[in-house]
């Protein structure tokens, strides 16, 4: 009595002792074992089948990639004929796509990261191009590249990219003047933005008056001295602005959902994202290493398709470079504005030059500092004013908080005559060196 009953089962010819509970866990265990082999028979077709559509997705898809070989072919005529004309011209056509594919990934990934954050990545990795090519030339002691470059970005983010972005939205939009966001405009966030804008250009000024009025202490050394300390300060003016805005205001920077009318049915589709996290990550870094290899080529050929196009190195640095640079933010502000996001419009193309102004600019010269050049914040005079006039041209066309195909002509028709300025516009550093 109380004796446990044992039972034998045959399984596949051998003969099993033990309750049937037993026998059911091992049939069990190898059924599952089954399913584990059919799934690691299918995971490497699967991985592969990923891998051909996240390729497909970012290098085929877009139509701006029909530009991609100009990258190759670039490399082969530095090293074939050696003509810095065509070398520079095929570099800037190159990197045009990769930049604009670099903004996609970019905003694939804030698509798992939040609005917030995903602003602060697409403004980071839209300038990697302008921070690449800035390295490769404070690398060969290009300075005043780097300076007029900087600056070009700045310009063609408030005129070029912001008005074609104001132009294609009002065009678009013919019938009504588009409205930024009412609650983003009265906490003054847009132009606070620009007001840090501001504070770059008066971090800027100082060390340009001081050159020109000659009270230096040390005639060519104080420049330098203050040009490295205000740097310093500018980034943590600017770490600071980055903890506003991701901690103690952060609210005020999350997209504000106005409770209106019953009638407005304005519910936008969030975006899905088209690859993955880990993909997104990926592409970034592929994208950013071959952006950096062509940046090498385009670099080393400025001086020499200076002289072979008969262009002056200010107009490449200033209207050129920046360009490609901003492929990014030039086709997202258009897109955005466009579908009548004039919000995310204006958080690119203001956000971007917040960015150049207080963080790459500065970052520049510490980098210059560490590899013992002389790069300092002396942007001339004629850049300086430039500069100025620029910011307060657009925070005061901000101000009315509308947007029509009108204001981003005349944007557009202010670039041009900064493009034409700087075509004529003799660089004084070398007479003052």
């Amino acid at each position: 009595m109380g004796a446990r009953e044992e039972t034998v089962h045959e399984l596949d010819g051998e003969t099993i002792a033990g309750s049937p509970l037993s026998v059911r866990k091992m049939q069990t265990f190898e059924h599952v074992g089954s399913l584990a082999a059919v799934a690691q028979t299918f995971a490497p077709r699967r991985t592969r089948s990923r891998l051909f559509m996240s390729i497909y997705i970012v290098i085929i898809q877009a139509k701006i990639n029909v530009l991609l070989p100009f990258g190759p072919l670039a490399v082969m005529l530095r090293y074939l004929t050696g003509k810095h004309g065509w070398v520079f011209l095929f570099s800037l056509i190159g990197i045009t796509p990769l930049a604009e594919r670099l903004g996609y990934a970019t905003e694939q990934l804030a698509c798992y990261t939040g609005p917030t954050v995903g602003g602060l990545l697409n403004a980071t990795f839209g300038n990697a191009t302008e921070m690449i090519i800035s390295i490769y030339a404070l690398k060969n002691g290009m300075i005043r590249v780097v300076q007029q470059s900087l600056l070009g970005s700045i310009l063609s983010n408030m005129l070029l990219v912001l008005g074609c972005a104001f132009f294609a939205g009002g065009m678009v939009h013919c019938d009504k003047d588009q409205v930024f966001n009412k609650h983003l405009l009265t906490s003054g966030i847009s132009c606070g933005e620009l007001w840090i804008i501001v504070n770059g250009c008066h971090g800027l000024m100082f060390p340009a008056v001081l050159h020109f009025t000659h009270s230096e202490v040390q005639y060519g050394k104080s420049e330098v001295a203050l040009s490295r300390f205000s740097s310093c300060i500018m980034l943590v003016a600017y770490a600071s602005y980055l903890y506003f805005q991701l901690k103690s205001h952060r609210s005020s920077y999350n997209p504000i959902v106005e409770e209106e009318g019953s009638n407005e049915g304005d519910s936008d589709e969030e975006e899905v994202p088209e690859i993955t996290q880990l993909e997104a990550i990926c592409w970034l870094a592929v994208l950013t290493i071959w952006i950096s290899v062509l940046s090498g080529y385009l670099v080393d050929a400025i001086q020499g398709a200076s002289e072979s196009l008969n262009l002056p190195v200010a107009f490449i640095s200033v209207i050129l470079l920046p360009i490609v640079g901003n492929a990014a933010e030039h086709a997202s502000a258009i897109m955005f504005a466009m579908k009548d996001k004039l919000d995310i419009t204006l958080g690119v193309a203001i956000g971007s030059s917040t960015q150049i102004s207080m963080f790459v600019i500065p970052f520049c010269v510490v980098i210059g500092w560490m590899m013992g050049k002389r790069m300092d914040l002396n942007f001339q005079l004629f850049e300086t004013a430039t500069l100025f006039i620029t910011v307060l041209v657009v925070a005061f066309m901000l101000q009315e908080g509308t947007a029509n195909y009108f204001k981003g002509l005349m944007l557009i028709l202010c670039y041009l005559i900064v493009a034409a300025s700087f075509f004529v516009h003799i660089d004084p550093a070398a007479s003052d060196d």
